[in-house]
């Protein structure tokens, strides 16, 4: 059974504590007037007695507490330091340890209590310190250099010190508790689990490891110089693949491909190490809300959900404010006063939710409350008061439009400033603090019922995922997170390009999409007469354009290198990185080129009624990837499940009893047809769709990628085969649509037998 999270960090804080306590305890028998020992001492015996309250330790809990009695008494000078009192606290301490020991092993504490222990503890807060009775030194084997009756020599070889005075637990005697001498007292070995032999032989022979032992903290600064020294190693990889493309014969091939799978599993593994709970940014947020709710009057309930979602340190830092500022609006202008919510028919505790997940290589982040909504029209209002758009501009616009006009420095529908908000400011540092980290932010909201908003943000900033694309005759680098899919645009399709207001549309699936050209924007020399162009589609909130390039060339995991302060003010690029051939090259800010090319969205506020209505329609479409499976109909997943799209060689796709299975990742990845009749092995490089859900990951066998699409989808036909959902209309073809949850749990049986995952 894994072991509780909580509890894990407990034994581990607590376990390092107790071996700076043997230290400690020693050291202050020779220096007894050390304030700053005396002070350490007690708080590390507080922090794991308070540790031993949330967990419901309560024999633990015990222990610690008289321990900590005696310990108050030394700080505050009314007790003096003993060699007898020194042994009972050490009979304390390892008594606190022999639990956190059974603890590791069984995850509950051992039956029994620690009356002796406490009680001779508690008799020197009473005035009457216990007479340490005469025992009889045991008998100990001989060994060089030693002495009998004053050490005993484990088999491990390790020496420690012996004395008669200690008293351990109740159950089982002991006679390790450190003297009044300077020899450093070495932790005694952990106990054995349940049912397991307790001869001193068999005590060290456990194989398994220890929760102490399974972790290692390592400062920042350290792990901030092995991530940039991955980087490093991740160029170098690309450089050599980029050699090794082209020549098949290349002696080179194999130990490069070697040393791609190598680098990609030692990146993967580097990144887990800078990975923290997004709930370590929630630490703040119940003070917060209880703050917030008694200034206002209100009654506010704080629900936290996914707070174990993983995400880098450097990410987890920047969103911490704007975190802050969502929850601290949601309180203020979300949530109702009690009175108010019981006129409404509501609970008179309103609530604030917050939930973390994973989706498709992202994090996403909702702040919900179940408050009043915004008034669309008051916004609307506010915003043609202040010049933020022209009032028929405004009457064309969608809510969802609206509402973006809230995060705009400065604004503020609120009746009247207060200590918590109203000043106009909060809302645009969320978009801004988002946006910086290549995230999106959409806000929604229904009068009366509450408001969301929705945060995507990326795992990590140092080694991302990126389109490398063409512009004239420069090459620039663009993140996959802002990038929706690809048109290519030929000379059939160029009626399709249409121009409103002096601002370029491409009509893709019936939707005015409005156009950037790059090379035109940074001033490149490009054909502009060309025939045949591609369309890399970007979104930025809730904001879709189509950025025009004359080629696409292919995705790579780059390094993200921070740009020279000469250029650090122009906002179309966000960092810069070096390709496998070793140029240098720019990687693009969408939401730069967004604000630079469509300022104040006008783009977006042109767009003719009858297509704003077939827009907010879209929105309840899903993004569906069609693939050919080499069967007679196309075959189609949600791309929410989709985590990569891969190529696997023929040298790469492996047997293990009969079930083809591929190395990745540090995982054996079971790799599954989609139409039974395929032979995997027929075409090299196999198409791969790597789909995951609740934490299982598969490969999906496909012929070939057809399209991304986003659809309402609504089954037609029902399904007739294992593995099929239905059967749907997209893109104006009959479709089947793939149950992922079929293959996922085939893949997972698959591999029952050879380790799971």
């Amino acid at each position: 059974m894994p072991m509780d999270d909580v509890l894990k960090e407990f034994l581990t804080e607590g376990s390092e504590g107790l071996a700076q306590l043997d230290l400690d305890l020693v050291e202050l028998e020779r220096h007894p007037d050390s304030q700053e020992l005396i002070n350490r001492i007690f708080r590390s015996i507080h922090t794991i007695k308070g540790g031993c309250g949330f967990l419901d330790l309560a024999r633990l809990e015990a222990v610690a507490h008289a321990t900590e009695g005696v310990l108050m008494q030394v700080r505050e000078h009314r007790l003096g330091v003993s060699q007898s009192m020194m042994n009972d606290v050490l009979s304390g301490v390892d008594a606190i340890r022999k639990i956190m020991n059974y603890l590791e092993t069984e995850q509950r504490e051992p039956d029994g209590d620690d009356r002796v222990v406490i009680e001779r503890l508690e008799r020197w807060l009473t005035g009457e310190p216990p007479v340490t009775p005469e025992e009889p030194t045991p008998e100990l084997p001989q060994h060089s250099g030693g002495s009998r009756g004053t050490f005993e020599l484990f088999e491990t070889g390790e020496v420690i010190p012996v004395h008669a005075s200690a008293v351990p637990l109740a159950e089982e005697p002991s006679t390790s508790v450190a003297p009044a001498a300077a020899e450093v007292r070495t932790p005694a070995p952990p106990a054995p689990p349940s049912g397991a032999g307790s001869s001193d032989s068999e005590a060290g022979s456990d194989p398994r490891q220890s929760v102490v032992e399974s972790s290692l903290r390592v400062n920042v600064v350290l792990l901030d110089r092995l991530m940039n020294l991955v980087g490093e190693l991740v160029l170098a990889r690309n450089q050599l693949i980029q050699l090794s493309t082209g020549t098949e014969e290349s002696v080179f091939a194999a130990p490069v491909q070697h040393l791609n799978r190598v680098a990609s599993d030692l990146q993967e593994a580097v990144m887990k190490t800078r990975m923290q709970p997004i709930g370590a940014a929630w630490g703040k947020l119940p003070r917060l809300v209880r703050d917030l709710a008694a200034a206002t009057g209100k009654k506010i309930e704080l629900d936290m959900r996914g707070a174990e979602t993983e995400l880098d340190r450097q990410i987890l830092q920047a969103i911490q404010d704007p975190l802050t500022h969502m929850v601290r609006n949601s309180a203020d202008h979300g949530i109702e006063s009690p009175d108010e919510r019981i006129d409404n028919g509501k609970p008179a505790h309103g609530t604030i939710t917050l939930n973390a997940y994973h989706e498709g290589g992202h994090v996403i982040l909702e702040i919900t409350d179940d408050g009043a909504g915004i008034n669309v029209d008051r916004v609307r209002s506010k915003a043609i008061e202040r010049g933020l758009v022209k009032a028929e501009a405004a009457m064309a616009m969608s809510e969802s439009q609206i509402l973006r006009f809230i995060f705009e420095p400065g604004f503020s529908t609120a009746a009247q400033i207060t200590n918590v908000s109203g000043r106009g400011v909060g809302m645009d540092v969320v978009r801004s603090n988002i946006e910086r980290i290549g995230g999106t932010v959409d806000l929604s909201s229904r009068m009366g019922e509450g408001s969301t908003v929705r945060v995507k943000i990326p795992l990590t900033l140092a080694i991302v995922s990126a389109l490398v694309v063409k512009a004239g005759a420069h090459v620039f680098a663009i993140p996959q997170i802002g990038v929706v899919e690809l048109v290519r645009v030929t000379e059939e399709l160029q009626h399709r390009m249409e121009r409103v207001n002096q601002v370029r549309f491409y009509r893709l699936r019936d939707a005015l999409l409005p156009i950037v050209d790059l090379a035109g924007l940074l001033a490149l020399n490009s054909d502009s007469s060309r025939s045949e162009f591609n369309i890399v589609v970007c979104q930025v909130g809730t904001l879709r354009f189509g950025l025009v390039v004359d080629d696409v060339y292919d995705t790579q995991e780059i390094v993200v290198k921070p740009v020279g302060r000469l250029v650090k003010h122009v906002t179309v690029y966000s960092g810069c990185t070096i390709l496998g051939d070793g140029r240098v090259i720019m990687i693009l800010d969408t939401t730069g080129i967004a604000s630079t090319a469509m300022p104040s969205t006008q783009s977006e506020r042109t767009v003719p009624r009858s297509v704003e209505a077939q827009t907010t329609q879209n929105t309840e479409r899903e993004s569906i990837l069609l693939f050919d499976a080499g069967g007679a109909t196309l075959q189609a997943v949600p791309l929410v499940r989709v985590a990569r799209l891969e190529e696997f060689g023929a040298e790469q796709l492996e047997e293990a009893d009969g079930r083809l299975v591929v190395q990745y990742r540090g995982a054996l990845l079971p790799i599954i047809a989609a139409n039974p009749s395929m032979n995997v092995r027929a075409r090299v490089p196999r198409p791969v769709i790597v789909l995951s859900a609740d934490g299982q990951t598969m490969g999906l066998a496909v012929e070939e990628i057809k399209d991304i699409v986003e659809e309402h989808l609504v089954m037609q036909a029902g399904a007739r085969r294992p593995g099929v959902r239905g059967v749907a209309v997209i893109a104006g073809k009959a479709t089947e649509v793939l149950d992922v949850t079929h293959f996922l749990s085939e893949a997972s049986a698959s591999l029952s037998g050879v380790g799971g995952f």
